[in-house]
């Protein structure tokens, strides 16, 4: 029972962070510190990457709709413009695809640690809040993610290259992106929704099939249990984060996350340099 708490406390920091341009990764490192599941190192990496499952599905069944290039409820136009996303969501994710199948191994040898997480969190607070001062009263060319053109799209993946890096935040490193190429909060936010299904899902499979298939990791029937409990309730939790972070974009910039970010880095090299 204290393991399956456990597996729940986890389930709720990656519905959170996943989405909060934050960075779930350092939000993990950190958890792991003061939390520890009863598990083997290999699994627990697997358990951190599989866990993502749940967010992926949260984000589908939210916009279920607005992805669906084949709902009755669109116009034909409607449709193409769907179809037009996905191609743009799809060139997007190429250039992170391709990093990450290349040097995710190796940047996680030599920066998964706690002052490289700490340094981009930081730094990438300190850019959320330069460019929210920097776009003070601009108009946004792209208003909406059916607008954004593949040319767009792809360079919007090339920021994305950059959360291979532990602690930027995928959701972080898009969303500075796309609004750097003159696309609004909204948009900015919502099309990072997007790229992240199929670029979780392609990391999920691809961890997946070398921790299991290659490495010959066996996993017992409690560790299942455990990434099934955490799963869900990253499910539920990214429901709830997805539609708050829309809704509060909308109102807000992005400033206060930044803030956030500093602060979270900050205390990182506090705790690390004191305790560790």
């Amino acid at each position: 029972m204290l393991e399956i708490l456990k597996a729940i406390f986890f389930g709720i920091v990656q519905g959170i962070t996943e989405w909060l341009p934050i960075s779930s990764t350092g939000h993990m490192i950190l958890l792991d510190e003061f939390i520890h599941l009863d598990v083997s190192e290999d699994f627990m990496e697997l358990f951190e990457v599989l866990i993502q499952l749940g967010s992926i599905i949260a984000v589908i069944v939210v916009y279920f709709t607005k992805l669906n290039p084949f709902s009755t409820k669109k116009t034909p136009a409607e449709k193409k413009s769907t179809w037009h996303m996905w191609v743009c969501v799809v060139a997007g994710v190429i250039p992170s695809a391709v990093a990450g199948i290349l040097l995710d191994d190796w940047f996680t040898e030599h920066f998964y640690n706690w002052y490289t997480v700490a340094a981009t969190l930081i730094i990438y607070g300190v850019a959320f809040i330069v460019i929210e001062y920097i776009n003070r009263g601009r108009k946004y060319k792209i208003t909406s993610p059916e607008d954004i053109d593949i040319k767009t799209a792809v360079l919007i993946g090339c920021f994305q290259v950059l959360a291979i890096i532990p602690g930027t935040s995928r959701s972080g490193s898009t969303i500075i992106g796309a609004m750097l190429l003159g696309t609004s909060r909204t948009a900015a936010a919502e099309f990072s929704f997007f790229m992240a299904i199929p670029t979780m899902l392609g990391a999920s499979l691809l961890k997946g099939v070398k921790i299991i298939a290659i490495d010959g990791l066996e996993v017992t029937s409690n560790e299942w249990l455990l990434l099934a409990v955490a799963s869900v309730v990253a499910f539920v939790v990214s429901l709830a984060v997805i539609k708050f972070l829309v809704g509060f974009v909308r109102r807000h910039t992005f400033s206060s996350f930044g803030v956030y970010r500093i602060i979270l880095g900050a205390a990182v090299i506090v705790y690390f340099a004191l305790f560790a």
